[in-house]
């Protein structure tokens, strides 16, 4: 199965507040663009991954995105992360139901294109299906099948939400790069462990991380 995945970013200025005790303010949008760039980049490399489209408005991060090949689609109806995947998933989709869709965080600079396969793969088996981040609290992947809507439930406490919407938990081993997304100092050391892709690379040089 070849799936469309959705990938929403907020504008950079506004991006990765969690990270104020790792990157200044000053450095936080561009690092918040590189995890988008590396994020993106894997992603298309996939086997499994048909093509992708970024949710945004913010114009830099646009641009740079559609350079990589992603298609751009505008943050409507502003009412939301949720609202906005969920009417995504339908621009992506068209007059027709019979695409498979992912929704994808942004925010995984470590991603690796034959993980993120594996994992599609075995969401392909549902109808629904997400898979938790590596904090076992949040979600990195949902995944709805041709004709399934997607029904998205990020935000706190997704992975419980997820589940009682009736979506599988996707249990599997050797896929850390889909599951480490970054919002804290910890989680950009945790990625880097892992090895992050070259946007993301660069960008960390510059920054002074302890334990890294």
């Amino acid at each position: 199965m070849q799936w469309t995945l959705v990938i929403p970013l907020k504008p950079l200025a506004r991006a990765k507040s969690r990270l104020a005790d790792t990157a200044a303010d000053g450095v936080r949008p561009g690092l918040a663009l590189a995890f988008a760039q590396d994020t993106v980049a894997a992603a298309l490399a996939a086997a499994a991954v048909r093509d992708v489209a970024v949710v945004t408005d913010d114009a830099l991060a646009g641009r740079e995105l559609a350079a990589l090949g992603a298609r751009i689609v505008p943050d409507e109806p502003a009412g939301g992360l949720n609202a906005a995947l969920a009417h995504a998933a339908r621009v992506v989709r068209g007059p027709r139901a019979d695409r498979a869709v992912a929704a994808v965080n942004a925010d995984l600079p470590a991603l690796r294109p034959a993980e993120l396969a594996r994992v599609l793969d075995a969401a392909a088996t549902f109808p629904r299906a997400f898979l938790p981040d590596a904090a076992e609290v949040g979600t990195t992947l949902l995944a709805a099948a041709p004709g399934q809507e997607l029904r998205p439930a990020f935000g706190v406490d997704s992975r419980a939400r997820h589940r009682a919407s009736g979506a599988a938990e996707l249990r599997l081993p050797g896929v850390d790069s889909v599951r480490q997304d970054v919002d804290t100092g910890e989680d950009l050391r945790a990625a880097l462990a892992l090895g992050v892709g070259p946007h993301t690379a660069a960008v960390s040089a510059r920054l002074l991380i302890p334990g890294q």
